[in-house]
């Protein structure tokens, strides 16, 4: 096998044809545990036939469903989408076209898309790392972006705290914007609720909580004219038939939801007790990984990639992100992995 430490921090999860070729190891021998999206996803019934012969349309209710599902209000807009990120890239264009250049808060560390697709727009990203900061910055500020819980920390901030920003960029024009990506094991912590005409908008994702990553699944929230110019800017047929098909069925299965959140939060207990063990500290409050600050993170991920086990790892600062292990055996091979790659850390900084 070979391999060499560098920073894998600006990738993504997942990326796992990449880690055979750098490792060495068969597809089929890897744990992959880089991305925080369930090890039990939703069941995708049969797509029906006629779903893959026609075009997508826009008036199969999806978008009532999707709206009540997330609890937004009448006075709200909801736009089914083809994932995250195609809103992540057109949403600074629509601030520029509404009211020219920001100047942006984005949090850090955070999901890098964010400042990179606002700094490509021409805006100005000033990068914000706790609340304090957001509280000093806020009144120079046109446009908050806020991921909560945070990707890759797992902090949560509190829909009190949220909204008091939202109504004081709101008084002068303003914009929040909050990913709500990996929300959906703890639901009554959104925003969406609080979604109506003026500058909040929420984005949604069935690819972590409802293991839909391939499909490319979301939703976003907000003031109706700026949800109507999205949808516009996105253009027809953004989300095909099929996604469409599978977003209505998963999140009419209510009965799943309820089952897969208490079955997360065990998981995720579990895992921290595991890490704990090793002297690996949990921080945030998301069931859907565990994020670990330690010094020497780029060799431990490297120790357990030549086990052929993938974690995320970040440089600044130093940190490994741990997906949730699907059951007992990979559970036991994450524990012995550990053990072997944290020795090996050990006697190299000794």
């Amino acid at each position: 096998m070979t391999g060499r430490v560098t920073d894998p921090a600006t990738g993504h999860g997942g990326q796992l044809n990449a880690a055979v070729r750098r490792w060495g190891i068969a597809r089929e021998d890897w744990l992959d545990l880089s991305a925080g999206i369930t090890p039990w996803p939703w069941p995708v019934p049969p797509v029906p036939p006629e779903i893959w012969q026609r075009l997508p349309e826009e008036d199969d209710g999806l978008a009532t469903l999707a709206a009540h599902w997330a609890g937004a209000p009448a006075t709200a807009g909801c736009v089914p989408v083809a994932g995250s990120q195609g809103v992540i890239a057109a949403l600074p264009g629509l601030r520029e076209a509404c009211a020219g250049s920001a100047r942006v808060g984005v949090i850090t560390p955070g999901y890098s898309e964010h400042s990179e697709s606002w700094a490509a727009a021409g805006h100005e990203v000033v990068p914000l790392s706790s609340v304090a900061q957001v509280t000093a910055a806020l009144p120079q500020l046109q446009v908050l972006v806020w991921i909560n819980p945070n990707n890759p920390t797992g902090e949560i901030v509190s829909r009190r705290q949220l909204l008091q920003w939202h109504r004081a960029l709101a008084a002068r024009g303003g914009w929040l914007i909050v990913d709500e990506a990996f929300l959906d094991a703890s639901p009554a912590q959104s925003l969406a609720p609080d979604c109506g005409p003026d500058g909040l908008l929420v984005l949604r994702s069935l690819g972590k909580f409802f293991g839909l990553a391939g499909a490319r699944t979301g939703l976003v929230c907000g003031p109706p004219a700026l949800c109507t110019a999205l949808s516009q800017r996105l253009g027809l047929w953004a989300v095909s038939g099929p996604a469409r098909f599978a977003m209505r069925e998963a999140l009419a299965d209510q009965a799943w939801q309820a089952q897969a959140r208490s079955r997360l939060a065990a998981a995720a207990q579990a895992l921290q007790a595991l890490l704990r063990r090793h002297g690996l500290v949990p921080s945030g409050s998301c069931d859907l990984f565990c994020y670990c600050p330690h010094p020497d993170a780029l060799r431990l991920a490297d120790g357990l990639a030549r086990q052929g086990i993938l974690v995320r790892c970040f440089a600044d600062p130093s940190a490994l992100r741990f997906a949730l292990p699907a059951d007992a055996a990979a559970m036991a091979r994450l524990d012995a992995a550990l053990h072997t790659a944290l020795l090996h850390v050990s006697d190299s900084t000794a």
